[in-house]
Protein backbone atom coordinates (compact mmCIF):
# COMPACT_ATOMS: atom_id res chain seq x y z
CA UNK A 1 0.00 0.00 0.00
CA UNK A 2 1.47 3.62 -0.98
CA UNK A 3 2.15 6.07 1.72
CA UNK A 4 -0.11 8.82 2.39
CA UNK A 5 0.74 11.83 1.06
CA UNK A 6 1.15 14.64 3.73
CA UNK A 7 1.10 18.29 3.68
CA UNK A 8 1.87 21.03 6.27
CA UNK A 9 0.98 24.48 6.42
CA UNK A 10 2.32 27.12 9.33
CA UNK A 11 5.78 26.30 9.50
CA UNK A 12 6.39 27.86 12.55
CA UNK A 13 7.31 27.52 16.23
CA UNK A 14 5.02 24.26 15.90
CA UNK A 15 5.10 23.64 12.24
CA UNK A 16 8.73 22.85 12.80
CA UNK A 17 7.99 19.78 15.14
CA UNK A 18 5.21 18.91 12.89
CA UNK A 19 7.01 18.55 10.35
CA UNK A 20 10.22 16.43 12.23
CA UNK A 21 7.30 14.05 13.03
CA UNK A 22 5.42 13.65 9.79
CA UNK A 23 8.91 12.56 8.16
CA UNK A 24 9.62 10.47 10.84
CA UNK A 25 6.08 7.75 11.02
CA UNK A 26 6.14 4.97 9.29
CA UNK A 27 3.11 5.06 6.22
CA UNK A 28 3.67 9.03 5.50
CA UNK A 29 5.65 11.20 2.92
CA UNK A 30 5.55 14.60 3.79
CA UNK A 31 5.29 15.82 0.36
CA UNK A 32 4.28 19.81 0.99
CA UNK A 33 4.63 22.78 2.67
CA UNK A 34 3.42 25.86 2.91
CA UNK A 35 3.66 29.33 4.64
CA UNK A 36 3.02 32.86 3.50
CA UNK A 37 5.77 33.97 5.61
CA UNK A 38 8.75 31.68 4.08
CA UNK A 39 10.35 29.15 6.01
CA UNK A 40 11.82 30.49 9.67
CA UNK A 41 13.36 26.99 10.99
CA UNK A 42 14.68 25.73 7.76
CA UNK A 43 12.12 22.74 8.18
CA UNK A 44 11.32 22.53 4.69
CA UNK A 45 14.34 20.53 3.22
CA UNK A 46 14.39 19.87 -0.28
CA UNK A 47 10.71 20.60 -0.60
CA UNK A 48 9.52 24.00 -2.04
CA UNK A 49 7.76 26.44 0.33
CA UNK A 50 4.52 27.21 -1.14
CA UNK A 51 2.12 30.28 -0.47
CA UNK A 52 -1.24 29.17 0.75
CA UNK A 53 -3.81 26.53 1.28
CA UNK A 54 -4.36 26.10 -2.66
CA UNK A 55 -0.96 25.89 -3.29
CA UNK A 56 -0.96 22.87 -0.86
CA UNK A 57 -4.24 21.31 -1.85
CA UNK A 58 -2.99 21.07 -5.58
CA UNK A 59 0.03 19.20 -4.60
CA UNK A 60 -2.08 16.28 -4.66
CA UNK A 61 -2.29 15.58 -0.91
CA UNK A 62 -4.24 12.70 1.26
CA UNK A 63 -4.01 14.46 4.80
CA UNK A 64 -3.16 17.95 6.03
CA UNK A 65 -1.62 19.75 9.81
CA UNK A 66 -2.69 22.76 10.14
CA UNK A 67 -0.48 24.64 11.95
CA UNK A 68 -1.14 28.48 11.42
CA UNK A 69 -2.26 30.70 13.55
CA UNK A 70 -5.66 30.36 15.44
CA UNK A 71 -7.40 33.31 13.45
CA UNK A 72 -6.91 31.29 9.98
CA UNK A 73 -7.50 28.08 11.81
CA UNK A 74 -11.40 28.31 10.16
CA UNK A 75 -9.99 29.26 6.68
CA UNK A 76 -7.43 26.89 5.98
CA UNK A 77 -9.45 24.24 7.38
CA UNK A 78 -12.51 24.68 5.77
CA UNK A 79 -10.52 25.10 1.99
CA UNK A 80 -9.38 21.47 2.90
CA UNK A 81 -12.79 19.94 3.51
CA UNK A 82 -13.63 21.31 0.74
CA UNK A 83 -10.94 19.78 -0.98
CA UNK A 84 -11.18 16.72 0.41
CA UNK A 85 -8.18 16.51 2.87
CA UNK A 86 -7.95 14.80 5.87
CA UNK A 87 -7.02 17.59 8.54
CA UNK A 88 -5.70 17.42 11.69
CA UNK A 89 -5.68 21.41 13.37
CA UNK A 90 -3.68 22.61 16.28
CA UNK A 91 -5.50 23.54 19.16
CA UNK A 92 -7.83 25.18 20.09
CA UNK A 93 -10.00 24.25 16.69
CA UNK A 94 -10.22 27.88 15.42
CA UNK A 95 -10.56 31.25 16.90
CA UNK A 96 -14.23 31.25 18.53
CA UNK A 97 -16.70 28.45 19.39
CA UNK A 98 -18.79 29.24 16.33
CA UNK A 99 -16.38 28.95 14.12
CA UNK A 100 -15.18 25.36 15.39
CA UNK A 101 -18.45 24.52 14.79
CA UNK A 102 -18.74 25.61 11.48
CA UNK A 103 -15.26 23.60 10.78
CA UNK A 104 -17.12 20.59 12.20
CA UNK A 105 -19.73 20.63 10.09
CA UNK A 106 -17.35 21.08 7.07
CA UNK A 107 -15.69 17.68 7.82
CA UNK A 108 -18.65 15.80 8.67
CA UNK A 109 -20.63 17.04 5.24
CA UNK A 110 -17.47 15.79 3.32
CA UNK A 111 -17.24 12.23 5.31
CA UNK A 112 -13.62 13.15 6.18
CA UNK A 113 -11.09 12.80 8.92
CA UNK A 114 -11.05 15.85 11.02
CA UNK A 115 -9.45 15.58 14.87
CA UNK A 116 -7.92 18.89 16.93
CA UNK A 117 -4.13 18.81 18.02
CA UNK A 118 -4.75 18.44 21.82
CA UNK A 119 -1.21 16.85 22.27
CA UNK A 120 -1.79 16.67 26.07
CA UNK A 121 -4.38 13.79 25.75
CA UNK A 122 -1.37 11.59 24.10
CA UNK A 123 1.39 12.14 27.28
CA UNK A 124 2.14 8.47 28.41
CA UNK A 125 1.38 10.37 32.19
CA UNK A 126 -1.79 10.92 31.67
CA UNK A 127 -2.53 8.21 29.23
CA UNK A 128 -1.06 6.01 32.15
CA UNK A 129 -3.84 7.55 34.36
CA UNK A 130 -6.66 7.55 32.12
CA UNK A 131 -5.85 3.74 31.84
CA UNK A 132 -5.45 3.07 35.90
CA UNK A 133 -8.74 5.46 36.70
CA UNK A 134 -10.53 3.11 34.02
CA UNK A 135 -9.48 0.51 35.78
CA UNK A 136 -11.15 1.43 38.81
CA UNK A 137 -7.38 2.39 40.91
CA UNK A 138 -8.56 5.34 42.26
CA UNK A 139 -12.19 4.32 42.71
CA UNK A 140 -14.37 7.04 42.60
CA UNK A 141 -13.07 10.69 41.35
CA UNK A 142 -13.58 13.70 43.44
CA UNK A 143 -11.37 16.27 41.99
CA UNK A 144 -9.53 16.76 39.22
CA UNK A 145 -6.98 19.77 39.54
CA UNK A 146 -4.47 20.93 36.98
CA UNK A 147 -1.45 23.76 37.01
CA UNK A 148 -0.27 25.47 33.79
CA UNK A 149 2.11 28.34 34.68
CA UNK A 150 5.52 29.37 32.67
CA UNK A 151 7.66 32.51 30.99
CA UNK A 152 5.18 34.46 28.01
CA UNK A 153 5.67 32.67 24.62
CA UNK A 154 6.26 35.80 22.47
CA UNK A 155 4.77 33.88 19.97
CA UNK A 156 1.34 33.86 20.71
CA UNK A 157 -0.39 37.27 19.83
CA UNK A 158 -3.73 36.80 18.53
CA UNK A 159 -5.45 34.58 21.63
CA UNK A 160 -5.09 35.11 25.62
CA UNK A 161 -3.86 32.68 27.69
CA UNK A 162 -7.37 30.93 28.18
CA UNK A 163 -7.80 29.56 24.71
CA UNK A 164 -3.50 28.98 24.49
CA UNK A 165 -2.74 26.99 27.55
CA UNK A 166 -5.99 26.83 29.22
CA UNK A 167 -7.45 24.58 26.25
CA UNK A 168 -5.16 22.05 26.96
CA UNK A 169 -6.56 21.42 30.73
CA UNK A 170 -10.13 21.77 29.93
CA UNK A 171 -9.74 19.45 27.24
CA UNK A 172 -7.97 16.57 29.27
CA UNK A 173 -9.61 17.23 32.11
CA UNK A 174 -12.99 15.96 30.65
CA UNK A 175 -11.14 13.41 28.54
CA UNK A 176 -10.26 11.63 32.25
CA UNK A 177 -13.23 12.19 33.52
CA UNK A 178 -14.93 10.73 30.33
CA UNK A 179 -17.23 14.04 31.39
CA UNK A 180 -18.26 17.56 29.56
CA UNK A 181 -18.64 20.42 31.80
CA UNK A 182 -21.38 21.69 33.43
CA UNK A 183 -20.38 24.82 34.89
CA UNK A 184 -17.60 27.08 35.25
CA UNK A 185 -16.43 30.34 37.32
CA UNK A 186 -13.14 32.30 36.22
CA UNK A 187 -10.95 35.58 37.22
CA UNK A 188 -8.46 36.77 35.08
CA UNK A 189 -5.80 39.02 35.00
CA UNK A 190 -3.75 42.00 32.67
CA UNK A 191 -0.36 42.27 33.42
CA UNK A 192 1.89 41.60 30.64
CA UNK A 193 0.44 45.13 28.53
CA UNK A 194 -1.43 43.06 26.07
CA UNK A 195 -4.71 43.14 24.87
CA UNK A 196 -5.59 39.26 25.96
CA UNK A 197 -5.56 37.96 29.39
CA UNK A 198 -2.00 36.85 30.78
CA UNK A 199 -3.65 34.64 33.99
CA UNK A 200 -6.43 32.77 34.67
CA UNK A 201 -7.82 31.03 37.65
CA UNK A 202 -11.17 28.70 37.13
CA UNK A 203 -13.30 26.33 38.84
CA UNK A 204 -15.84 24.19 37.37
CA UNK A 205 -18.24 21.39 37.65
CA UNK A 206 -18.47 18.47 35.31
CA UNK A 207 -21.55 16.49 34.08
CA UNK A 208 -20.26 13.74 36.10
CA UNK A 209 -20.25 15.39 39.85
CA UNK A 210 -16.81 15.87 39.66
CA UNK A 211 -15.47 19.72 40.87
CA UNK A 212 -12.14 20.87 39.09
CA UNK A 213 -9.67 23.85 39.30
CA UNK A 214 -7.38 25.41 36.72
CA UNK A 215 -4.56 27.88 37.74
CA UNK A 216 -2.98 29.12 34.23
CA UNK A 217 -0.48 31.89 33.49
CA UNK A 218 2.76 32.96 31.37
CA UNK A 219 4.12 35.34 34.35
CA UNK A 220 5.54 32.68 36.04
CA UNK A 221 8.94 31.83 36.46
CA UNK A 222 8.90 28.46 36.54
CA UNK A 223 7.28 26.23 34.28
CA UNK A 224 4.78 23.91 35.64
CA UNK A 225 2.33 21.23 33.80
CA UNK A 226 0.71 19.03 36.85
CA UNK A 227 -2.74 17.66 36.80
CA UNK A 228 -4.03 15.80 40.10
CA UNK A 229 -6.79 13.78 40.12
CA UNK A 230 -8.09 12.68 43.52
CA UNK A 231 -10.59 10.58 44.55
CA UNK A 232 -11.40 7.36 47.15
CA UNK A 233 -8.77 5.77 47.30
CA UNK A 234 -5.65 8.37 46.65
CA UNK A 235 -4.87 11.17 44.52
CA UNK A 236 -2.38 10.51 41.07
CA UNK A 237 -0.65 13.59 39.92
CA UNK A 238 1.03 13.29 36.64
CA UNK A 239 3.72 15.82 35.67
CA UNK A 240 3.28 15.72 31.92
CA UNK A 241 6.70 17.94 31.54
CA UNK A 242 8.71 14.90 32.79
CA UNK A 243 5.94 12.44 31.61
CA UNK A 244 6.09 10.75 35.14
CA UNK A 245 2.47 9.74 37.00
CA UNK A 246 2.72 9.36 40.82
CA UNK A 247 -0.05 7.63 43.20
CA UNK A 248 -0.23 9.20 47.27
CA UNK A 249 -2.79 6.11 48.20
CA UNK A 250 -4.84 6.93 51.43
CA UNK A 251 -3.79 5.78 54.74
CA UNK A 252 -6.71 5.03 56.98
CA UNK A 253 -6.92 6.51 60.52
CA UNK A 254 -7.99 3.93 62.93
CA UNK A 255 -9.93 5.42 66.04
CA UNK A 256 -11.76 3.59 68.85
CA UNK A 257 -13.79 7.08 69.34
CA UNK A 258 -17.54 5.64 68.53
CA UNK A 259 -19.19 8.91 67.99
CA UNK A 260 -16.83 9.40 65.34
CA UNK A 261 -16.67 5.84 63.67
CA UNK A 262 -18.79 6.60 60.75
CA UNK A 263 -15.85 8.92 59.53
CA UNK A 264 -12.75 7.49 57.40
CA UNK A 265 -10.08 10.14 57.49
CA UNK A 266 -7.59 10.19 55.71
CA UNK A 267 -3.74 9.87 56.31
CA UNK A 268 -0.29 9.29 54.41
CA UNK A 269 -0.03 6.36 52.69
CA UNK A 270 1.85 4.78 50.45
CA UNK A 271 3.59 6.76 47.74
CA UNK A 272 4.30 4.97 44.09
CA UNK A 273 5.95 6.50 40.91
CA UNK A 274 4.83 3.85 38.26
CA UNK A 275 6.89 2.52 35.52
CA UNK A 276 5.40 2.98 32.51
CA UNK A 277 7.13 3.80 28.52
CA UNK A 278 7.60 7.25 27.88
CA UNK A 279 6.91 7.98 23.37
CA UNK A 280 6.89 11.71 22.26
CA UNK A 281 3.28 12.38 22.42
CA UNK A 282 3.48 14.56 19.06
CA UNK A 283 4.37 11.57 17.51
CA UNK A 284 1.70 9.23 19.33
CA UNK A 285 -0.98 11.88 17.88
CA UNK A 286 0.30 11.79 14.58
CA UNK A 287 0.32 8.56 14.29
CA UNK A 288 -3.40 8.30 15.50
CA UNK A 289 -4.48 10.35 12.67
CA UNK A 290 -2.71 8.52 10.39
CA UNK A 291 -4.30 5.42 11.78
CA UNK A 292 -7.82 7.41 11.52
CA UNK A 293 -7.13 8.18 8.15
CA UNK A 294 -6.46 4.85 7.34
CA UNK A 295 -9.72 3.47 9.17
CA UNK A 296 -7.61 1.33 11.48
CA UNK A 297 -8.52 2.83 14.63
CA UNK A 298 -10.27 6.22 15.89
CA UNK A 299 -8.63 7.95 19.25
CA UNK A 300 -8.22 11.16 17.74
CA UNK A 301 -9.68 13.85 19.19
CA UNK A 302 -12.66 14.93 17.38
CA UNK A 303 -14.05 18.03 15.94
CA UNK A 304 -16.63 18.16 18.38
CA UNK A 305 -14.85 17.42 21.47
CA UNK A 306 -12.33 20.59 20.24
CA UNK A 307 -15.64 22.67 19.89
CA UNK A 308 -16.83 21.92 23.69
CA UNK A 309 -13.39 22.89 24.70
CA UNK A 310 -13.63 25.93 23.14
CA UNK A 311 -17.13 26.72 24.42
CA UNK A 312 -15.57 26.16 28.13
CA UNK A 313 -12.82 28.50 27.19
CA UNK A 314 -14.96 31.42 26.33
CA UNK A 315 -17.44 30.77 29.06
CA UNK A 316 -14.87 30.85 31.51
CA UNK A 317 -13.54 34.63 29.62
CA UNK A 318 -17.05 35.71 29.67
CA UNK A 319 -17.38 34.78 33.69
CA UNK A 320 -14.59 36.89 34.17
CA UNK A 321 -15.76 39.67 32.32
CA UNK A 322 -19.05 39.33 34.37
CA UNK A 323 -18.37 38.01 37.62
CA UNK A 324 -21.00 35.36 36.81
CA UNK A 325 -20.94 31.46 37.15
CA UNK A 326 -21.55 30.35 33.70
CA UNK A 327 -23.33 27.37 33.02
CA UNK A 328 -22.93 24.99 29.98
Amino acid sequence: MANLRAGLIGLGSMGRHHARVLREIDGVDLVAVADPGGDPFGVAGPLEVLRDVDELVAAGIDMAMVAVPTVYHEEVCVALADAGVHTMVEKPIAATAEAGRRVAQAFTDAGLVGCVGHVERFNPALQEARRRLEAGELGEVYQIATRRQGPFPARIADVGVIKDLGTHDIDLTSWIARSPYRSISAQTAHRSGREHEDMVLATGLLDSGVIVSHVVNWLSPMKERLTIVTGERGAFVADTASADLTFYANGVIPTEWDSITAFRGVAEGDIIRYAHAKREPLRVEHEAFRDAVLGVRDDVVSLTAGVHTLVVAEAAAESARTGQTIRL
